[in-house]
């Protein structure tokens, strides 16, 4: 379409030019006829010359160099009546002119397209005045095969330049299609306009996160799912991905140049897995990153830990259950019926003992029953966890706000951070005290490590930071997790030395009940009127 309409132009233009050039040059051998004639006519000596006894004799050889200096065909000069003075051919001198004569006659000026002698010619008739009374005619004149010629070698140069233009235009034409087809992989409008249609659909439907950066990491594209990941909202294409207020971490992995796979971050409440992939062809054009929701699954994956611990605890409880079964079996075939006694009776008010201990202090039964699924694994790692006796923790004192899963994650990971810490340690021991103050629930965890440096304080919080050997999405996500619950509740997390010198983290956590309104309230609701409708 480019070609022909490249085609349709340079033709019609070639077409008018074509025109415009043969008028032009019809109107210059107009005009320089009509000079030549005027000239000769001024010139004194043509004066002079005609009130001679033989005008023919100065005038003759005269005409001939004006039609040579002037580049026209003929110059006759005539007397009044007509008759011939001079010609380009000497056999003509002395008979009447062809042509009109009668305007330059009663002293005008005329130009006009006629056939004498030489044929078909563009010529232009002067009158040659003396004091005002016409005393002789002028006539110069170009043959029109002459202006013909002039014209066809204007149309060559013009034919060739517009040929040059077709040239260069479809030259142009096909560079700039092979381009485009290189830059659109060969796809049409058609199939550009359906492949759009098709990535609009796709990434409004598409429930994971993606977003896309250009090569100065600013953001190109984001779908639904991105916004509602990264808690983003207005517009944010344009914008740098460090504006976007996301945690350091995850924003150093948005800014990374090498490809990040399967990285576990943390927002303020999501648990996300990132993955990063530059986009090149032949240069960085950009990065194209997909972000996964796996805040649920983390927290059935805490849970599922949690039941894993629970159950080695009930397998070694039940291989210590079963040697003492059998000490006891024993003692009864040795005849020592009441040391058998004895033995078991202890064994059961021991285990009866920590139960009753910690329902005494925690009878909240979520927390209770991972106080003693906590325990037994502590045992089982050779660390004794105790509930303190500050601990005070009604049930039914918790808000429907504070889930059990929340306070799961809360006080399940700083009791295995503190067993890990005191694993090994003099008098290995983890503390725990939970209660309430009656505006905030207080859960303090202490343990028998080595503490934390006070450097650490604020790093020991953040995804991947661990003091133990580990790759960074095994380790170091525990604290970062409780610490992303604990801001979800609006509470606060600390860090301290604790008293037995090793590391003892607290955790406040406002209490919020929904106030009932009274009845007087729900009657002023339920009368008030409702806006744009009826009372």
């Amino acid at each position: 379409m480019q070609a022909v309409l490249i085609a349709v132009v340079v033709i019609g233009y070639a077409l008018f030019s074509y025109v415009s050039d043969g008028r032009q040059a019809e109107d210059s051998a107009r005009r320089q006829a009509m000079a030549v004639a005027r000239s000769v006519a001024d010139s004194p000596s043509v004066r002079e010359a005609i009130h001679t006894a033989d005008p023919s004799a100065q005038l003759q050889p005269y005409a001939l160099r004006v039609m040579r200096d002037a580049d026209v065909d003929f110059v006759t000069i005539m007397d009044p009546q007509g008759i011939r003075w001079t010609h380009p051919d000497k056999n003509q001198i002395g008979k009447s002119f062809l042509g009109r004569i009668g305007p330059a006659q009663r002293g005008g000026s005329f130009t006009e397209t006629y056939t004498g002698t030489l044929g078909e010619s563009m010529r232009a008739v002067t009158p040659v005045k003396d004091g005002g009374r016409v005393v002789g005619l002028v006539s110069a004149g170009i043959r029109v095969q002459a202006i013909s010629d002039r014209a066809r070698g204007q149309v060559a140069a013009l034919v060739g330049v517009a040929g040059g233009a077709l040239a260069i235009g479809a030259v142009g034409t096909y560079v700039i299609n092979a381009r485009l087809r290189r830059h659109t992989h060969g796809m049409n409008a058609t199939e550009l306009s359906n492949m759009h249609d098709y990535h609009q659909a796709a990434l409004h439907a598409v429930r994971e996160g993606l977003l896309m950066l250009d090569a100065q990491y600013r953001v190109a594209l984001i779908n639904d799912g991105g916004r509602e990941l990264l808690g983003v909202s207005g517009e944010v294409v344009g914008g740098s991905v460090a504006d976007l207020g996301l945690p350091a971490p995850l924003t150093g992995a948005l800014l990374a140049s090498e490809p990040r796979v399967d990285e576990v971050h943390l927002t303020s409440s999501r648990v996300l897995v990132v993955n990063t992939s530059p986009v090149s062809g032949g240069e960085r054009r950009g990065t194209v990153v997909t972000l996964r929701d796996v805040t649920e699954l983390q927290s059935l994956m805490g849970e599922l830990d949690s039941e894993r611990g629970f159950t080695q605890a009930l397998r070694s409880q039940a291989h210590e259950a079963a040697n003492r079964l059998h000490t006891v079996v024993s003692l009864i075939e040795l005849h020592r019926a009441e040391e058998a006694v004895e033995f078991a009776t202890a064994e059961l008010e021991l285990a009866q003992a920590l139960t009753d201990q910690v329902v005494a202090a925690v009878s909240e039964p979520v927390l209770a029953a991972l106080l003693l699924g906590k325990t037994a694994q502590a045992n089982e790692r050779g660390v004794e966890l105790v509930v303190s006796e500050d601990s005070r923790l009604d049930d039914g004192l918790l808000p429907e706000s504070l889930q059990a899963r929340d306070l799961v994650t809360i006080l399940g990971n700083l009791i295995d951070n503190a067993v890990d810490a005191a694993q090994g340690s003099r008098r290995a021991r983890a503390t725990v005290t939970a209660y309430t103050d009656g505006a905030e629930l207080v859960l303090r965890v202490s343990d028998t490590g080595p503490g934390v440096d006070s450097a650490h304080a604020e790093l020991v919080f953040q995804r991947g930071f661990s003091t133990k050997p580990g790759g960074a999405n095994g380790r170091g996500l525990g604290l970062a997790l409780v610490r992303q619950a604990v801001a979800r509740h609006e509470g606060t997390l600390s860090v301290r030395k604790a008293d037995a010198g090793g590391a003892e983290f607290e955790v406040r956590l406002p209490l919020r009940t929904a106030e009932k309104p009274t009845a007087a309230e729900r009657t002023a609701v339920e009368s008030a009127p409702v806006p744009g409708g009826d009372a």
